[in-house]
C-alpha cells in the first residue's frame, strides 16, 4: 500500500475538531476549545509538509476509499488526488488557517464559551471543507467541499446573528453563490453525459473526444461557478458585505480559503481551458474587468475592512487574468503570495480594531504607528508586498501575470499596470490614514491604545516574513537561471496545456522594460499615497461627483437592487398573494366550500313527510323513463 494512502488524515482532524467543539460547547472551556480548534489543524498542517515532501520527491497518488456513486452506467469513488498542485494548496490552506486559529484564540477572547466552542468548530469545518475541495480526486468530491466552504461562509459571516445586517451579509454571499453553483453543477452533468465519468485524470485523457462546443460550454459553465466563490463581475458584490463576519473569518475567507476555490478549479481544469480560447478570453477580460473595478472603489472606502475586500477582489481579478492567458503558474503563485500577505494586512487590521475598541473608519485613525510598533511594521511589509514593491512576494507573481497579459495582448498588460498603480495608492492611503500624522479618535480611545497580544503579534510576524520571502520560489529566469523553482515543481500540472499553446519568448530587455514601470509607476503612487495622507486632517468638504460614485461602490448594489432584487420580490409577492392564495388556495378551498354548500342543501330533502318521499320517487321514475325513452 502506497505510504500516501493515509491522506484521508488531513481533513479528517479538522473534522474531529469541528465535532469535538461543537457537541460540547456547553461543556467544553475557551482555552480548551482553542487547543482542541488549533490543535488539530496544526496536526493537518504538520501532515501536509510529509505530503509536500512526498511529492515533491516523485511521489503523487490517486487514493481511492470506496465507491461514492455505484451504478451499471456511472461509478464515482471517494477518491483524493495528491500531486504537485494540491499539496501547494494543502499548505497554504493548513498553514495559514493554522496561524488565523491560534490568532482567533485571543480575539475573539470576550465571547461566550459556548459561543467560543462554536466559533472554533466552525472554522474547523470551514478548514476541513476547503481541503475536501482541493484533495477531491474527481469533480464530484470537488463539489462537496464547494458548497461545504458556501455554506461555512454563511455560518460564519453571520455568526453574530443578533445583527440583522450580519444575516443579511451572510444570506447574500450564500444566495450569490448558489447562482454559481449552479454553472459548476450544470458543467459537471455535461462532462459526466458525454466522458461517463467526473475522475480528472479520465477527463483529461478524453479531452480531445469533446467538440469544440463542449469544451467551451463546459468551460464557461465551470468559469460561472468560479465567478461566485471567487468574486468576479457580476457576482463580485457579497464579499465586501462579508465583512460582517468577525476578522480572523474575513482572513480566513480571502486569504486561505473560499475565494481561492475558483482560481484552483479552473488551475486544476488547465487543459480544458486551454482547448477552449474563446472561454480563456472571457476570463482575461472578466479577471482585468474585476481587477480595475475594485480598485477604483477602494480608492475611496474608509472602512479598514472595506478597503482590504475589495482590494481582495482586485487581486483576484489579476488571478484570472493570468489563468485567462494561460499563465497557470503564475496564478497560482498569486493565490500563494496573496495569502500570506492579505492574510497579514486582515489580522494587522484586526490589531487595530481591536487596539480601538472596534473602530474600523481609518478617518478615526492616525498615529498608530508609535502605540502598535509590531502591528505597524508588520502591516506595512503587507502593504509593500500587496504594491508590488521588490523583493517582496507580490513583486514576483504580479509580473509574472503581467509580463503573461503583455506577450498575449500589450492592451491587457497596460490595463493591468494600471491597477498596480490604483493598488499601491489606495494600500498607502490606507497605511498611512492608519498608523501615520496624529491620533484622530476620543480621548477614551487613545487612553486604552496598547500592543495587540502575543497570540495576535506572532502569526502577524511570521506572516510577514512570509510575504517579505514567500516569492523568492518564483525568481524569474531573467534575474537567476533555474530560480522559478515553483514553475519546475508544478511543471506535471501544466504541461499538457504547456504541450498545445505557442509560447511567446520574450527578451531580457523587453523584461526588465516591463518590470521597470510597473515598480517605477507602483513607486510614484507609493510616494504620493503617503505624502497626501500622512498628515490627513479631518474635512467637511464633500466628495467630488466621481468621488461619490467611487465611495457608493459605483451604485451597484442599488442597480443589482433595482433590477433584480425588487422585481423578484414583485414576482414572489404576486405568486403568494395573487397565484398562490387566490389561484391555488382559492380553488383547494372553493372544492370545499362547494362540497359543504351543497351537502348543506342537500340535506333540506330529508324532511321525514311521506309524501314528499312519494313526489320525489315519481320524479325519479319519470326521469328513468325520459332516459330510456332518448335513449332508443
Amino acid at each position: 500500500m502506497n505510504n500516501l494512502q493515509i491522506v484521508w488524515l488531513i481533513p479528517f482532524l479538522p473534522l474531529i475538531g469541528f465535532l469535538i467543539n461543537g457537541l460540547g460547547r456547553k461543556s467544553l472551556s475557551k482555552t480548551l476549545s482553542g487547543i482542541i480548534g488549533s490543535g488539530v489543524i496544526l496536526g493537518s498542517f504538520i501532515l501536509s509538509v510529509w505530503v509536500f515532501l512526498q511529492v515533491k520527491n516523485g511521489n503523487t497518488y490517486v487514493a481511492h476509499y470506496y465507491d461514492f456513486i455505484n451504478l451499471p452506467s456511472l461509478k464515482i469513488g471517494f477518491d483524493f488526488q495528491i500531486d504537485q498542485l494540491s499539496s501547494l494548496f494543502l499548505l497554504i490552506i493548513t498553514g495559514v488557517g493554522f496561524l488565523i486559529h491560534v490568532y482567533s484564540t485571543s480575539y475573539m477572547h470576550e465571547e461566550e464559551s459556548k459561543d467560543f466552542a462554536k466559533y472554533f468548530s466552525y472554522l474547523n469545518l470551514f478548514i476541513f471543507s476547503m481541503l475536501l475541495l482541493v484533495m477531491g480526486g474527481n469533480y464530484i468530491i470537488m463539489f462537496i467541499g464547494w458548497e461545504g466552504v458556501g455554506l461555512c461562509s454563511y455560518l460564519l459571516i453571520g455568526f453574530w446573528f443578533k445583527n440583522n445586517d450580519y444575516n443579511n451579509a451572510a444570506k447574500k454571499a450564500f444566495i450569490m453563490n448558489r447562482i454559481g453553483d449552479l454553472g459548476f453543477l450544470l458543467a459537471v452533468f455535461w462532462l459526466i453525459a458525454k466522458v461517463g465519468t467526473a475522475d480528472y485524470h479520465v477527463v483529461f485523457e478524453n479531452v480531445h473526444k469533446l467538440s469544440v462546443t463542449d469544451i467551451t460550454g463546459i468551460t464557461m459553465l465551470l468559469f460561472v461557478g468560479a465567478t461566485g466563490k471567487s468574486a468576479q463581475i457580476p457576482l463580485y458584490t457579497w464579499l465586501p458585505d462579508a465583512m460582517a463576519g468577525p476578522t480572523p473569518v474575513s482572513a480566513l475567507i480571502h486569504a486561505a480559503t473560499m475565494v481561492t476555490a475558483g482560481i484552483y478549479m479552473i488551475a486544476r481544469s488547465n487543459l480544458l481551458f486551454t482547448m477552449a480560447p474563446a472561454t480563456q478570453t472571457v476570463v482575461a477580460i472578466v479577471g482585468l474587468a474585476t481587477a480595475i473595478l475594485a480598485a477604483t472603489i477602494a480608492l475611496k472606502q474608509n472602512d479598514i475592512k472595506k478597503v482590504l475586500a475589495y482590494s481582495t477582489v482586485s487581486q483576484l481579478g489579476y488571478m484570472f487574468l493570468g489563468l485567462g492567458v494561460g499563465a497557470y503558474t503564475g496564478a497560482v503563485f498569486h493565490v500563494m503570495t496573496h495569502a500570506f500577505f492579505k492574510a497579514l494586512l486582515f489580522l494587522g487590521a484586526g490589531s487595530v480594531i481591536h487596539a480601538m475598541s472596534g473602530e474600523q473608519d481609518i478617518r478615526n485613525m492616525g498615529g498608530l504607528k508609535k502605540y502598535m510598533s509590531v502591528t505597524h511594521v508588520t502591516f506595512l511589509l503587507g502593504c509593500l508586498a500587496i504594491a508590488g514593491m521588490p523583493p517582496f512576494s507580490g513583486f514576483f507573481s504580479k509580473d509574472e501575470i503581467l509580463a503573461a497579459a503583455f506577450a498575449n495582448n500589450p492592451v491587457l498588460w497596460g490595463v493591468g499596470v494600471l491597477g498596480a498603480l490604483m493598488t499601491a495608492f489606495y494600500m498607502f492611503r490606507l497605511y498611512a490614514m492608519t498608523f501615520l500624522g496624529k491620533f484622530r479618535g476620543t480621548h477614551d480611545q487613545e487612553h486604552h491604545l496598547h500592543e495587540s497580544p502575543a497570540a495576535i503579534t506572532i502569526p502577524l510576524i511570521i506572516l510577514a516574513i512570509l510575504a517579505v520571502v514567500g516569492g523568492w520560489v518564483g525568481i524569474p529566469e531573467v534575474f537567476i537561471h533555474g530560480g522559478h523553482r515553483l514553475e519546475a515543481f508544478l511543471d506535471p500540472i501544466f504541461a499538457g496545456s504547456k504541450a498545445i499553446t505557442t509560447q511567446h519568448e520574450m527578451s531580457h530587455t523587453t523584461e526588465y522594460a516591463l518590470m521597470a514601470v510597473s515598480v517605477g509607476g507602483a513607486l510614484v503612487a507609493l510616494l504620493y499615497a503617503w505624502n497626501k495622507f500622512s498628515k490627513y486632517e479631518k474635512s467637511t468638504t464633500e466628495d467630488s461627483s466621481i468621488g461619490k460614485i467611487l465611495a457608493n461602490k459605483w451604485y451597484v448594489d442599488e442597480l443589482y437592487e433595482t433590477i433584480i432584487v425588487k422585481p423578484m420580490q414583485s414576482l414572489a409577492g404576486f405568486l403568494n398573494n395573487t397565484v398562490e392564495r387566490k389561484g391555488i388556495d382559492g380553488f383547494v378551498n372553493g372544492i370545499g366550500k362547494a362540497v359543504n354548500y351543497g351537502s348543506r342543501q342537500i340535506r333540506f330533502l330529508q324532511s321525514g313527510q311521506v309524501g314528499t318521499y312519494i313526489l320525489l320517487m315519481v320524479v325519479g321514475i319519470l326521469i328513468m323513463f325520459i332516459i330510456q325513452f332518448l335513449s332508443k
